[in-house]
């Protein structure tokens, strides 16, 4: 059997000492194989982003091993690639320096970066776009910037923090599109934080369901079928029933967190 490109054993998470300790995050086991898109979905407070944060190496566990293609995760690195919520633009750049910028900071040739600049540019649609600030688009093009800012520098594994979080439903559900695409195009592996059951669904491979605080895994379920774009998902009957069955987990572990 591969090896898996993210694997977790036994990790928690655990903040302050003594009585005013605080679990965040207690007994998470968890592979991840090449190319799998994994979504994460739970109350709020289960530790979804705390999770991610310990994957990007901003956070060190307090129990537990993580490992991407075999090596310790110690700290931020390249092979990571993060996209957050709020869009973490560079506001002083263009949209092509913003592209540009992981690249410049690698030492890429200018020619090469002109051609990889131009390359995503085209992939996330901004066409037209190259010269304008991020205070210039919208907040759907801003987070297309960001994604390609990410992809550009070409890590082995994606990291997003509810990166639709703040946009419209429209423009949620057609930056979803986009990342599917993207995502068939160049089969990175993807793990993605959500607080929405249906984005979870929609495109997650595999959908982990967190547990409410203490945060810890209840259950990993697979989706085995296909989620075509732009289509209404509830007409799918294998999908309203998975979304549904994600649901109740979720909302089960809600009214514990509530008490």
């Amino acid at each position: 059997m591969a090896a898996p490109c993210l694997d977790m054993r036994g990790v928690a998470m655990r903040y302050g000492d003594g009585a005013q300790a605080v679990t965040a995050l207690e007994r998470i086991d968890l592979s991840i194989a090449e190319r799998e898109f994994v979504t994460i979905v739970g109350p709020s407070g289960c530790g979804k982003s705390t999770l991610l944060y310990l994957v990007g190496g901003f956070l060190q566990p307090s129990a537990g091993r993580l490992s991407l293609r075999g090596a310790p995760i110690r700290g931020p690195g390249p092979d990571r690639g993060i996209v957050f919520q709020r869009y973490s633009l560079f506001p002083w750049l263009t949209v092509r320096g913003n592209i540009a910028y992981g690249l410049d900071e690698k030492g890429t040739p200018r020619a090469e970066r002109e051609r990889i600049v131009a390359e995503y540019v085209r992939l996330v649609h901004l066409e037209g776009f190259e010269d304008r600030y991020p205070r210039e688009l919208s907040g759907g093009m801003q987070q297309r910037v960001a994604l390609a800012q990410t992809l550009a520098c070409q890590p082995d594994i994606l990291l997003m923090d509810e990166p639709f979080g703040a946009l419209d439903a429209q423009t949620r559900r057609i930056l979803q599109d986009e990342l599917r695409r993207i995502w068939r195009r160049d089969t990175k592996t993807v793990l993605f934080v959500t607080h929405d059951v249906e984005e979870a669904v929609a495109l997650g491979t595999r959908i982990v369901v967190m547990a409410a605080r203490p945060g810890h895994i209840k259950e990993v379920l697979t989706r085995d079928f296909d989620v075509g774009d732009g289509e209404e998902f509830d007409a799918n009957p294998a999908f309203a029933a998975l979304k549904l069955h994600v649901w109740r987990s979720v909302k089960e572990e809600v009214e514990k967190a509530r008490g």
